[in-house]
């Protein structure tokens, strides 16, 4: 009977590597586009959601994927959906950690629409088994009929 020497598995490789990301710097918030509300005043609450958001670990460049819900009472101005989704789509190759996009959201749309009040939250798909969920509030959601927030 003749013995047969086992081959040891070659090592694993490209476990370190790390996918190219393009800098926060090419986050388009220039696209951002709103349309007058009509009811000024009033403390209606707008909310958006998409499951379509994507960015990446500026780690590894491995994608992050995730749903965002944005709330938010307006001012004077709406956000126009179509720009929006542009918007959310230059995130798509940034190298951006998930802690820190709620922070980029809620400044550029404060910024273009000017509400009263609002909340960005992105809710991120189990990556390792860790499931994370970053949220951020800007302004007053309550308060007097026409106060500002």
């Amino acid at each position: 009977m003749t013995t047969r020497k086992k081959k040891s598995a070659p090592a694993l490789a490209g476990l370190d590597r790390r996918y190219d990301t393009d800098p926060v710097s090419s986050i388009d918030d220039g696209v951002l586009e709103t349309f007058p509300y009509e009811y000024p005043g009033e403390r209606e609450v707008v909310r958006i959601d998409t499951n379509e958001f994507t960015a990446v670990c500026p780690y590894s460049g491995l994608p992050d994927f995730g749903t965002i819900r944005i709330e938010y009472v307006p001012g004077r101005s709406i956000v126009e959906l179509r720009s929006l989704k542009y918007y959310l789509f230059s995130y798509r190759n940034v190298g951006i950690y998930q802690e820190h996009v709620v922070n980029g959201i809620i400044r550029d749309l404060v910024r273009c629409c000017r509400p009263r009040w609002m909340r960005v939250e992105v809710d991120y798909n189990i990556r390792g088994g860790v499931h994370t969920t970053v949220f951020r509030e800007w302004g007053k959601k309550a308060g007097k009929r026409g106060g500002a927030g």
